[in-house]
């Protein structure tokens, strides 16, 4: 696959601008200009995929227009928890084969972290997902974005998209983070200071010394929170940093060749934000919304019943090693419940062969099935009147249980060192 950057190089623009414009056979784009797109790779899982579109194909009488650009992922109702979960499960794996489709990706993770770790995503690329938290896609310099149902059709059908070139908003990062403190706090605290809306459906862009400085999986939790802030793509630039982890899991040199085109000009005309990281303190946000966020000393000794660690934006690899070195030799507090659910089974087995996992059932973790879980409000949810605290992005009311149902968020770290205390702690303290 050619991602050559096309854009003309004497005329400064966003990097969503540059991904844009190559996606539409053009050498520049503006902000506001409609175009439509040629699509390089669309990914739809149990819930958002064949249960929807197969009808809707079917009557049309139409086809895929490239099965080896379509990646399903079963995540959402899998394991299967009660017969209406079966029947969806089983439509999914049935209509893959009718459709004869390479790329299916079955219970072993969640569709957000395999898709990179399959090495189905490089930069340049242009992206769909049937599901909100798409835009982690954009932590590889991808244009990745969540769409429904009606577009998916359009785009299976077609292998196009239209999209009207946005505005960027850059969210630049000095300084570095203090140990314990990560992107999940970066995110929250953002959230926190735009809203949920903040966005508004525009760009945003991730850049700084802060941000260069992350790993593969910590820049994904960047750009998959992106969708809190209303933004339609959550994009970070192409480095080394990228290139090394897309050459771990296969992608070949031929395809990352032009990698280091895809990084927004600095005079571009994006409008920018500052932050210093090494100001931050871990963060916590209250029922029922992220952008409830304050640091955490506001919620010091808040009590809860389970602490959860899962999601795509907080149960990978890094995110069970955090967890691990602050419950390493100890054990979680009397009558509380820790849950951990890897967000893939590819890093549930690099944590078993490190010891992470043991590391957590040892100080009384629970491990639960690579999937979405309680997150997406399937299997593991909690029962009325339950307070969590919880690794995840979103914690909406009746979201991960009945309404009653109370959930602060907060990153792995700080999730962990709650859980040996029985109230919401800084993880600072135990490090």
């Amino acid at each position: 696959m050619n991602l050559t950057n096309s854009a003309d190089v004497t005329m400064p623009q966003t990097l969503a601008q540059k991904l844009i414009a190559r996606a539409a056979g053009k050498k520049h784009v503006e902000v506001g200009d409609l175009v439509t797109c040629k699509v390089d790779l669309a990914m739809f899982h149990d819930s958002s995929g064949p249960r929807r579109l197969k009808p809707m194909l079917d009557e049309l009488g139409a086809k895929i227009w490239d099965p080896s650009k379509v990646v399903l992922v079963m995540d959402h109702y899998v394991p299967a928890q009660d017969a209406d979960a079966k029947r969806i499960v089983q439509i999914a794996r049935d209509t893959a084969k009718e459709w004869k489709l390479p790329n299916v990706i079955d219970s072993e993770g969640i569709c957000h972290v395999v898709l990179p770790e399959r090495g189905h995503l490089h930069p340049g690329m242009m992206c769909v997902g049937g599901d909100s938290h798409s835009p982690t896609g954009g932590a590889f310099a991808t244009y990745m974005f969540g769409i429904g149902a009606t577009e998916m059709l359009g785009v299976v059908v077609t292998g196009e998209i239209w999209v009207q070139v946005p505005k960027t908003l850059r969210m630049l990062w000095s300084g570095r983070l203090h140990h314990g403190v990560c992107a999940k706090d970066m995110m929250l605290h953002m959230i926190g200071r735009f809203g949920m809306n903040g966005g508004q459906y525009q760009a945003v862009e991730f850049a700084g010394e802060a941000v260069t400085a992350l790993g593969m999986q910590e820049r994904m939790t960047l750009s998959n929170m992106s969708a809190e802030l209303g933004a339609q793509v959550g994009l970070i630039g192409a480095d080394e940093v990228t290139t090394a982890y897309l050459q771990s899991v296969g992608v070949k040199q031929e395809d990352l060749r032009n990698s280091s085109d895809w990084q927004g000009d600095q005079d571009a005309g994006s409008e920018d934000f500052h932050f210093d990281a090494s100001n931050l303190s871990p963060q916590v946000a209250a029922p029922h919304s992220p952008a409830n966020t304050k640091p955490v000393a506001d919620f010091i000794n808040a009590p809860f019943d389970v602490a959860y660690i899962g999601a795509c934006t907080g149960a990978k690899l890094e995110d069970l090693r955090a967890a691990a070195q602050v419950l390493r030799g100890q054990r979680i507090a009397k009558g509380i419940s820790l849950m951990v659910a890897p967000a893939s089974a590819r890093d549930q087995a690099q944590a078993e062969r490190e010891g992470v996992m043991q590391v957590l059932r040892d100080a009384g973790a629970q491990v639960l099935p690579n999937s979405c879980g309680a997150c997406a409000g399937y299997g593991a949810t909690f029962e009325a009147d339950a307070t969590i605290i919880s690794s995840t992005a979103r914690n909406f009311k009746g979201r991960m249980g009945p309404a009653s149902v109370q959930v602060y968020l907060a990153s792995p770290w700080t999730v962990a060192a709650s859980a040996l205390r029985g109230r919401i702690s800084d993880v600072r303290e135990f490090l």
